[in-house]
Parts: C-alpha cells; structure tokens; sequence
C-alpha cells in the first residue's frame, strides 16, 4: 500500500543511490524506504558512488559523510563542480552532528541532512520531499 503522502508522485520513475561503507546502515536504510516502488541502487563508499552516478544518473543521492578514501563532504564537492551532475538531489545521513558539519554539507549543496540514528519517518518524509522539489522543477 502506497502511504497517502506520495499518492499524488509516480515514484516509480525515480531511482536513488544510498551511499554508506557500513553494510547495516545500507540493510537499514533500504528496509526503511521497501514501501517506495523506486530504483533502489547502494555503493559502499564515495568512489563507488562516483562510478555509479557516471554509470547511471540517479534522481536522489543518500550519503553518508564519514568513509575512508573520498568522504561525502568530496563526493557532493566533485558532483557540484560537474555540470552533468550538479542538479542531483543529495540528502547527508550522518552521525556527524556538529553545527560545523551540518552547515558545511549545506555550503557544499547538500539539500538536507538527516541525522543517526536515522528515525524512520523523517526519512521517509524527507525523501517524499525531495521526489516532490523534483517533480515540481520538471
């Protein structure tokens, strides 16, 4: 059943990358989000992410910001400074916390930021307004 507040999107059309290196979180987050009918794709860590916004462009990223190698605060750097990819909605979910860390997702173009431990709803509800922002821009 779909839930009321995405009666009104066809979601099947969207797909959203979950990037994360620590399995359960990914197991978590896509649990979360079974009752949406959209492309559910996941990378383990930013340069996976990298490769897979190349391979095929997704609608909405969910990134998380601490991972060895390219962290998220660098994959939203590079996909900013990419004009194929500048447009592409990206959500941080992150135990970072700090003022500093939020507000410096934001300067780099995040367009939301959802703190750990995730609560279900506020993701379910950000991700339905992010579907929303970009079916309102089309």
């Amino acid at each position: 059943m779909t839930p009321f507040f995405t009666q009104d999107i066809d979601l099947s059309k969207y797909s959203v990358l979950a990037v994360d290196d620590i399995p359960l979180n990914i197991f978590l987050i896509k649990k979360m989000l079974s009752k949406f009918d959209f492309e559910f794709r996941t990378a383990n860590n930013g340069q996976e992410a990298l490769d897979a916004v190349a391979e095929k462009k997704p609608d909405l990223i969910l990134l998380d910001l601490m991972m060895p190698g390219i962290d998220g605060f660098e994959v939203i750097t590079r996909l900013r400074a990419n004009p194929e990819t500048a447009d592409i909605h990206i959500v941080i979910i992150s135990a970072l916390n700090s003022t500093d860390d939020i507000a410096r997702g934001f300067k780099l173009g995040a367009n939301d930021f959802i703190t750990k431990p995730i609560i279900m709803e506020k993701l379910l509800n950000c991700v339905v307004t992010q579907f929303k922002l970009i079916e309102n821009k089309e």
